[in-house]
């Protein structure tokens, strides 16, 4: 455990300046361009891969056992212990000039997520977990909500550009069907937060990838959350979905999503 606690304090101190970082290099509005792939709403800016590089060096130098893992650069150490970290959570926001987007750090092992660290520095938060350990939002213990009912819920419904939208739109549909505010952030590591927070009761999505969720996995489990088995399914190798909420929601929305929580 004290090698993971020295871990996370590394991981909350290089959250925060990787944020300070990304802050610097903002683009003007109107300056990111689409990824590679050309997929629609998939931002890029500059700042993305010079935080990546910051935080793959500064984790080498700290961690030389430990693999790396991050958006831009892909998978490119290898070790038991692998940091997966995504520079810039919400890049449209980031790129639009908004606040809701953060810095994503989290550790995995095992086949499970074993610590996270998330900043988003223009919210004024810092969130972090270590398996075992509880989670914390700046310094304070974080618990989910207790909504018990989908018509009293507010629930995240993430769109993703690599599935249809006709799928999205069902989701979103089933879900008010059953009386519960929809909210969509742009953020999945920050939707996820916020219900490990109790700021919001569930975020649903048909697919994400590992670097969104692996910061968030630890923090939402420390906080009492039901979540689907995210690695099992979308580690390394791509996506998959996600299903986080209140325990007395879990089993409601794993029904209507079609995602299972075993």
């Amino acid at each position: 455990m004290t090698d993971l606690a020295d871990r996370l304090t590394v991981a909350g101190r290089l959250a925060q300046e990787a944020a300070a970082m990304a802050l610097r290099l903002r683009p003007q509005v109107g300056d990111a361009v689409l990824k590679s792939e050309g997929l629609g709403q998939d931002w890029l800016t500059e700042a993305d891969g010079a935080v990546e590089r910051f935080l793959s060096d500064e984790l080498a130098k700290a961690f030389p056992e430990d693999g790396f893992q991050g958006e831009e650069a892909g998978l490119h150490r290898e070790g038991k212990l692998r940091w997966v970290v995504d520079p810039i959570d919400g890049t449209s926001n980031f790129a639009h000039g908004g606040q809701r987007w953060c810095v994503s750090i989290g550790l995995v092992g095992q086949g499970e997520a074993l610590l996270g660290a998330i900043c988003a520095p223009q919210l004024n938060q810092l969130f972090l977990a270590q398996k075992g350990l509880g989670a914390t939002l700046n310094g304070a213990p974080i618990r989910v909500a207790g909504t018990t009912r989908l018509d009293r819920a507010m629930v995240e419904c993430g769109w993703s550009p690599r599935l249809p939208d006709a799928d999205y739109q069902a989701l979103v549909q089933r879900v008010m069907g059953q009386g519960a505010m929809l909210r969509a952030g742009g953020s999945g590591t920050l939707g996820l937060a916020d219900v490990a927070a109790g700021t919001q009761d569930a975020y649903v999505e048909l697919h994400i990838n590992l670097w969104d969720v692996a910061a968030a996995l630890v923090v939402l489990a420390e906080a009492g959350a039901r979540v689907n088995p995210f690695i099992a399914q979308g580690d390394a190798a791509g996506g998959a979905p996600i299903l986080a909420a209140t325990p007395a929601l879990a089993d409601q929305l794993s029904a209507l999503s079609g995602i299972s929580l075993i």
